[in-house]
C-alpha cells in the first residue's frame, strides 16, 4: 500500500470560503499535500476559479460566470474569486500541487485550461480530473498529464475511455469506495482516489482498503490520519467525529 496523497478540497472551506486563495493557504499551513480547486471559463476566455455555474451561492450575485467577462467576475466579487493564473501561482509559492477539476464537456475550455498551465510553467505540479469529456481533450493537449479520471457510475468505465484518458488514478465518489470496487481497480492497473471524505473513521477505513488519494474538507483531520501509525489510530478509537 503506498502512501496517501492528502487532497484540500476546494481548499479548506470549513474554515475560509472555498476556491479563494486565502483558502488554499489555510489548507498548505493545515499540511495538504495538494489542493484540489475547480475551474469554470468567463465569457472572454479566461480559466476562473470556481466551482459553481453562477456567482450566486458563495458571492450573492445570480449572474452565470459564462455570460460574464474576468473584469465583471473580478468586480463583483472584490477580487475574491482568481483566475487560473493567479491561484497557480500562489500554489507554488505554498510548495503544494494542484489537482484541475474541471466541470465543464467543452474539449475547447479544456485544452484553454492546459495552455494556462503551460503558460504558467506549471506542468509538473498540476494534475486533473473532471468531466470525462474534459479529460479526453487533456490528455489529447497533455500527452504526459497525470490524471485521475472522475468515474460515478456503478459500472466499470468503457475500456475505449480508459485507452483515451489513459488516467494514473480512477477517482470515485466515496460511496462507490467499497473493497470490491477498490480491487478491481488496482488489479486493472489503476490507483484509487475517493471524494468527498471528512470522518475520520472513514479516511482510516480507505487508508487502509489501498486507496492513495483522499480528498477531505477536512484537511487537517486528514493529515492526522494520514501520518499517524495505525495502532494509535485504533488506540484512540471512540472519539470519531
Amino acid at each position: 500500500m503506498g502512501a496517501v496523497i492528502a487532497v484540500a478540497h476546494r481548499g479548506d472551506p470549513y474554515r475560509v470560503r472555498e476556491n479563494t486563495l486565502p483558502s488554499f493557504t489555510s489548507a498548505a499551513e493545515a499540511g495538504a499535500d495538494s489542493v484540489e480547486l475547480d475551474v469554470r471559463t468567463t465569457a472572454d476566455g479566461v480559466p476562473v476559479v470556481l466551482h459553481d455555474a453562477t456567482l450566486s451561492r458563495l458571492w450573492g450575485h445570480d449572474a452565470p460566470v459564462a455570460a460574464l467577462t474576468a473584469a465583471e467576475v473580478r468586480r463583483l466579487t472584490g477580487g475574491g474569486v482568481p483566475t487560473l493564473a493567479e491561484a497557480l501561482a500562489h500554489c507554488a509559492e505554498l510548495g503544494v500541487r494542484v489537482l484541475l477539476d474541471l466541470p465543464e464537456r467543452s474539449p475547447e475550455r479544456a485544452r484553454a485550461v492546459v495552455d494556462e498551465v503551460r503558460a504558467a510553467g506549471s506542468a509538473a505540479r498540476v494534475w486533473y480530473c473532471g468531466d470525462p469529456g474534459a479529460l479526453r481533450a487533456v490528455r489529447r493537449a497533455e500527452p504526459d498529464a497525470e490524471i485521475a479520471l472522475t468515474w460515478k457510475r456503478t459500472a466499470a468505465p468503457r475500456p475505449s475511455l480508459l485507452t483515451d484518458v489513459r488516467p494514473r488514478w480512477l477517482n470515485y465518489p466515496l460511496g462507490q469506495v467499497t473493497r470490491d470496487r477498490v480491487d478491481w481497480t488496482l488489479d486493472a492497473g489503476y490507483q484509487v482516489a475517493a471524494w468527498v471524505v471528512d470522518s475520520r473513521r472513514t479516511m482510516r477505513r480507505l487508508r487502509d482498503l489501498g486507496v492513495t488519494v483522499i480528498m477531505s474538507n477536512r484537511v487537517a483531520t486528514l493529515r492526522a490520519v494520514v501520518d499517524a501509525p495505525p495502532r494509535a489510530l485504533e488506540a484512540r478509537g471512540g472519539a470519531v467525529p
